[in-house]
């Protein structure tokens, strides 16, 4: 009798998004066909995709394992680990989602943008308090952040112990926030780790990061200093960042007014919160602000990265109907750029420095802390927890190989670690981490407008070509009987030459389409239209191309008469 040999449990990792790029973070842990999703995040679109609001992840491979999905996990309120909700609620049919109160109240918040979606069902999560999802025994314990109620995950399953950091730091001296617990990272250490996913943001950042408490000495300098206005551009969801301006504020006599409906919205969650606090009067309408001397105003605003429609950017270009810039205002810039940003941070600088600004940026002095642990921190979480396997998460592919050599240095072994990218499945046994042949749809869903996923790399090509030369339109009329050309053809002409200026190029371009269509339709007969026009569309655009090394997206139109 042929003897049946027990598979080893297995557990499956799958990252949907947040591996191989910063942002659009979604994770799937899988054990025997039961789902639990660890957040779910949008990213900013790049440069090359015109249109685009966001960027969220395919959810294609769950389709038809909605059932199966027992719990939605949210490490805190950030948009890159909540900005999908709306979209991906209704295709993964509603599942339950866990967050904090303020990550809760964001998401909340903003689902009132998207009247037409399911009510989600969310629960709390608290400290310490655990819950059940499934095979899966949740232990949240929080970490420090840029942004309270941040919880990592030691998540209990039937292969073992895995722990999920979120995005951490290690601060002794945070700001509204208490220190990390490090007695209660030790006793996790001691639940014997299986596998550790960790955070990898600033992998290639030596040392330690840079404690809250030295950003708000640097900053009360310059509210020491600070004879005009202060004006700070920040990230709206940087919480801790905006608590330490409204208290500075306060200690130097200042009212504080607040620009971007992003802006006004967390802090607004947070007063109601607990997680802000400001005394009554504080806070003011920015009409009312300007009755005030120029030394008693500080305006936090949202627009650091040089957004085209933020309000600093408003500001700056004389669009905002009740602020401009003074000369002596002071414009602190706390918050890192965002790479792929430099350019229009640069230009926006230069513009407040040609209108007689005061500007104090991250790299002149320490006023914006990353938060996210840099090498010293990973390192450390390493030592704390113990784990047999690793696996680096969040972060461009060059952040999770620093951070995979981290490990090795920290004494886990080159086989106990997975460098995963979106879409890998990993297998994690109580013996065996490894990366599976089969790879789930990880690509880009694009949001554009009310529209998800209907633009697809076809559209963004036809909007970058479209942005690079433009468009060249010619309109034919075709007799049907004789297939020869009627007239002469119309040209629309939008992003290539001006019509007026160049009317040598435009005789020579009908001259031309009409030899082409009637070479091509003359010769009686049925005629194949697609091929004229193909035929139009090929041969004008090489012609264009020859007479000004520009490539227009050429679109002939023929109308038969």
């Amino acid at each position: 009798m042929e003897r049946t040999v027990k598979r080893p449990e297995s557990l499956r990792i799958i990252p949907l998004g947040g591996l191989g790029e910063v942002g659009r973070n979604m994770m799937v842990i899988d054990y025997e066909g039961k789902l639990l999703i660890i957040d779910m995040g949008f990213r900013m679109p790049e440069e090359t995709m015109p249109g685009i609001d966001y960027i969220i992840p395919n959810v294609s491979w769950l389709k038809g394992k909605e059932r199966n999905i027992v719990g939605v996990l949210i490490t805190h309120g950030h948009y890159d680990h909540i900005g999908a909700i709306p979209f991906l609620m209704q295709p993964l049919k509603n599942p339950p989602l866990f967050a904090g109160a303020l990550a809760r109240a964001i998401i909340l918040k903003r689902q009132e943008e998207f009247p037409n979606q399911p009510k989600l069902k969310i629960f709390p999560v608290e400290d310490g308090k655990k819950f059940q999802l499934g095979p899966f025994d949740i232990h949240p314990f929080r970490q420090n952040h840029s942004i309270p109620d941040n919880f990592g995950f030691l998540i209990k399953t039937p292969v073992g112990n895995i722990v999920h950091t979120s995005d951490f730091k290690f601060d002794s001296s945070p700001v509204n926030d208490p220190p990390t617990d490090f007695e209660k990272l030790k006793r996790i250490g001691l639940e014997k780790i299986l596998l550790l996913m960790s955070d990898s943001t600033n992998a290639e950042e030596p040392n330690h990061s840079l404690s809250e408490k030295i950003i708000m000495e640097n900053l009360e300098e310059i509210f020491r200093n600070t004879k005009g206005r202060i004006l700070t551009a920040t990230f709206a969801s940087l919480i801790n960042r905006l608590q330490q301006i409204i208290t500075l504020s306060e200690k130097y006599g200042r009212k504080v007014a607040l620009e971007g409906h992003s802006m006004k919205t967390n802090v607004e969650i947070c007063q109601h919160l607990g997680y802000i606090k400001a005394k009554k009067g504080t806070i003011v309408q920015t009409k009312d602000i300007l009755n005030y001397p120029e030394s008693k105003i500080t305006v936090m605003c949202t627009g650091a990265q040089g957004e085209e429609r933020a309000v600093l950017m408003r500001i700056v270009n004389k669009e905002h109907k009740l602020l401009k810039i003074h000369k002596g205002d002071t414009v602190v810039f706390s918050s890192s750029v965002i790479p792929g940003n430099e350019r229009t941070v640069q230009f926006l600088k230069d513009q407040l420095l040609r209108q007689k600004a005061n500007v104090f940026h991250y790299k002149m002095l320490d006023i914006h802390a990353s938060g996210h642990g840099n090498e010293e921190e990973l390192k450390e979480i390493i030592n704390l927890l113990k784990p047999k396997f690793f696996i680096p998460i969040h972060g461009q592919f060059f952040h999770l190989v620093s951070h995979a050599k981290i490990a090795e240095g920290s004494g886990i072994p080159e086989d106990h670690i997975a460098l995963a990218e979106n879409g890998n499945i990993v297998n994690v046994t109580p013996n065996q981490i490894s990366l599976d042949k089969e790879l789930v749809p990880s690509s880009y869903i694009m949001v554009d407008g009310l529209g998800v996923g209907d633009v697809g790399e076809v559209v963004i090509r036809d909007r970058q070509s479209l942005s690079k030369d433009g468009i060249f339109v010619v309109i034919v009329v075709v007799d049907r009987q004789t297939g020869k050309v009627r007239g002469s053809p119309d040209i629309i002409s939008r992003g290539f030459v001006y019509l007026k200026e160049s009317k040598d190029l435009l005789r020579e371009v009908r001259r031309k389409v009409i030899d082409i269509v009637d070479k091509s339709a003359g010769t009686g007969g049925a005629v194949n239209w697609v091929y004229v026009r193909d035929n139009v569309r090929n041969k004008i655009g090489d012609f264009l191309f020859y007479k000004t090394e520009r490539r227009p997206m050429v679109l002939p139109v023929i109308i038969e008469v």
